[in-house]
């Protein structure tokens, strides 16, 4: 005989007393912590100002926006101003400039402060430790405006000191900042100079929470310092890796504004033009604010699906994830 299966558990919708009695326990927990609520204002308050009230001017590239007219005055053409983009002859030069100089920053820039953090963190010397570390992330204090001058003074082609080196080698001077070609490369290494060390420190203080016991254990097994940095040190950090590694392509396509904007001239426009300095240009010196606000929300809007991507790839792959 067939034995029946036991009926379900019935769910009851909770009844408008039960409902009162909910809420009313959990305004008394609000009450009894209402300190820590408080301090909870200003940080909802930041959010509420500064991140989600200006979405209310997004729809600015859905329109032909004319400040007279304001916000909803402004007449509605829908997806116009990004098909004029993506039909534009600048859109493959400035979407190519920018992929290229975003992946290489996240094929080469990225790994830079996990490798100088691992090399810091296995200094014996403490004193030597804290010198290097303040060397290495002291750059970051240092303004944009004033790095890209430097790169100018020392990259001059008559009085720069990489070109006289150049010089005194038998070499013809380069004019570094005039030329497409040598635009990426120099972003690169100026980014990677004056931001590494600073990233630096976020891995150093995930290699500070590992057991030191398994280092004590590999060295008992004589693991060599390199071997354990491998199969300690590097597995140890790597949710903090993989987090910040979605983050970074959530923030892919958000290239350093300032930094290609100063290091922008005439002569390397073919290489130095991306997205964020077409918006500028667009938008701040040729008015064309709907245009250059349906770029922006374009550029948003990959960012964000590559978000969403890697951040699937790397729960579906059992790594640290956002969500």
């Amino acid at each position: 005989m067939s034995q029946s299966k036991p009926a379900a558990p019935r769910r009851f919708a909770k009844t408008p007393a039960k409902r009162r009695v909910s809420l009313s326990l959990t305004l008394k927990k609000v009450v009894s912590a209402w300190q820590l609520y408080v301090l909870l204002v200003p940080a909802i308050a930041y959010i509420v100002i500064f991140k989600y009230w200006p979405m209310y001017g997004v729809q600015i590239a859905f329109r032909n926006y004319n400040p007279a007219d304001g916000f909803t005055g402004s007449p509605w053409v829908g997806l116009q101003h990004f098909i004029r983009f993506v039909n534009s002859y600048q859109f493959t030069q400035v979407l190519e400039n920018t992929v290229w100089i975003a992946v290489l920053g996240l094929l080469i820039a990225f790994p830079v402060p996990i490798i100088l953090a691992l090399l810091v963190n296995g200094l014996q010397s403490e004193k030597f430790k804290k010198f290097t570390q303040t060397v290495l992330y002291s750059p970051a204090f240092i303004s944009t405006v004033v790095v890209v001058g430097m790169m100018f003074v020392l990259l001059s082609p008559r009085s720069g000191l990489i070109n006289n080196a150049i010089q005194l080698t038998g070499g013809e001077p380069i004019f570094f900042m005039g030329s497409p070609d040598w635009f990426r490369p120099i972003y690169l290494i100026s980014d990677i100079w004056q931001t590494a060390g600073f990233s630096m420190i976020v891995y150093l203080a995930a290699l500070a929470g590992i057991d030191p016991a398994l280092h004590d254990a590999a060295k008992v097994d004589g693991a060599t310092k390199l071997q354990r940095m491998r199969h300690i040190d590097l597995p140890g950090i790597m949710p903090m890796v993989t987090v910040l590694f979605i983050l970074a392509i959530g923030n892919l396509l958000n290239v350093g504004f300032e930094k290609a904007l100063l290091m922008q001239t005439p002569l390397n426009l073919a290489n130095s033009e991306i997205i964020q300095t077409y918006v500028y240009h667009a938008g701040l010196q040729q008015a064309q604010f709907s245009y250059s606000a349906a770029i922006g929300l374009f550029n948003s809007i990959l960012n964000l699906v590559l978000l969403l991507i890697f951040n699937r790839v790397a729960r579906r792959a059992n790594q640290a994830t956002l969500w």
